[in-house]
């Protein structure tokens, strides 16, 4: 396996912990300024590293 595809897919894992992670604050919420912020920021976070991994992953080609 290729160095590039194991580190697409760590960066796709990372980000799909953000994304349900953010989700977990979203439902436990009080509408706090500091829980809007962090969700901001887990959400953006999660949502560029699923982004990045996959399409890692998408563009790398396997070498034989």
């Amino acid at each position: 396996m290729n160095l590039k595809r194991i580190f697409g897919a760590l960066l796709t894992a990372l980000g799909i912990g953000g994304l349900i992670y953010t989700a977990i604050v979203f439902s436990s919420t009080s509408g706090e300024t500091q829980d809007i912020k962090s969700l901001i920021i887990y959400g953006v976070l999660g949502i560029v590293f699923f982004v990045s991994g996959i399409s890692l992953v998408r563009t790398t080609k396997d070498e034989a």
